[in-house]
């Protein structure tokens, strides 16, 4: 007999233990920790055990929510591999799926894709939003936008497009910014979910490659998406480290500034991954060269508005 199962409680369960917090499962499965919470609550209360041990900054399964969360990942893992063989069997030809990153998508990709339907008006792009933390599947898409650094085996890999980090903040903000040490009286934004461990573009990795030392006591406003920081700072909340893709448009029309003269090369960068069977692809082809295109007209970063 197959049980009615709770499968939202169980597919959110799994998303906690996968990621070891409520915080960057509610970002994947796209809702509030507070669903998740409840979800995870639910499910041990039909079970009559206790799943999880929760922390402040990390939670872990218990022994039964251990193997709870193996069964879990198991039988969902095949039936979305089942799933995705029969959609990819109904795609049209003339659709390409692109995997991406959700910050990059708000911030980069969407701003553009009007520019590629213009040009290609018998292809159709569709974009699914993607934290990049699991390996690519080409079941789910035809190219992968990965941040990291490039090293995803069984793919071909392609450089789109390295980065650079400075400061940015609403231009209000400017005249209290003359230098590093005035952000002390400012809230610094900062993306919760950079899990790349010590080459992740956080503030200390900027200040220590321009050779600058932060203030000591700062006030800090975490975020769960880099969009939300991104908003943020536009918003005039605080000062957010700028990723350069992410925030060159809005510097170009003047939404964002730079309070600082320092830049630094980011660690990581971003990467086109697909698998190795498309590379006879045309429709892959044409993606692909319009991608490469828009980044060679990106703006150039905007000096400091102080200089």
């Amino acid at each position: 007999m197959i049980l009615n199962l709770p499968y939202s409680a169980l597919r959110a369960f799994e998303a906690v233990v996968r990621h070891s917090g409520f915080s960057p499962a509610a970002t994947e499965l796209g809702v509030s920790q507070s669903a998740v919470s409840q979800h995870v609550r639910t499910l041990e209360e039909w079970l009559g055990r206790e799943l999880l041990v929760r922390g402040a900054r990390q939670s872990r399964p218990t022994r039964e929510g251990e193997l709870l969360a193996l069964a879990i990942s198991e039988g969902l893992g095949r039936i979305s591999d089942v799933c995705a063989q029969l959609r990819d069997k109904t795609r049209s030809d003339r659709t390409i799926v692109i995997s991406c990153l959700p910050g990059f998508a708000f911030n980069w990709l969407f701003p553009r894709l009007l520019r590629f339907d213009m040009a290609h008006p018998d292809l159709s792009i569709s974009i699914a939003t993607d934290t990049g933390q699991f390996p690519f599947s080409g079941a789910d898409a035809d190219i992968g936008i990965r941040y990291g650094l490039g090293d995803y085996p069984g793919c071909q890999v392609d450089l789109l497009m390295n980065e650079q980090l400075f400061p940015v903040c609403a231009p209000s903000l400017l005249p209290d910014l003359q230098k590093v040490g005035d952000l002390e009286r400012h809230t610094m934004l900062v993306d919760e979910n950079l899990h790349h461990g010590a080459v992740s573009p956080t503030w200390e990795f900027w200040a220590r490659r321009c050779g600058l030392t932060l203030p000591t006591a700062l006030r800090t406003r975490r975020l769960g998406q880099s969009n939300m920081v991104v908003q943020a700072a536009i918003e005039g909340l605080g000062v957010a480290l700028g990723r350069e893709p992410l925030v060159i448009d809005m510097m170009a029309d003047g939404r964002l500034a730079r309070p600082f003269a320092e830049v630094t090369q980011s660690p990581l960068s971003y990467w086109l991954v697909r698998p190795h069977e498309t590379k006879d692809s045309a429709k892959v082809a044409e993606f692909l060269n319009w991608i490469h295109a828009e980044v060679a007209a990106q703006p150039e970063i905007p000096p400091p508005l102080s200089d």
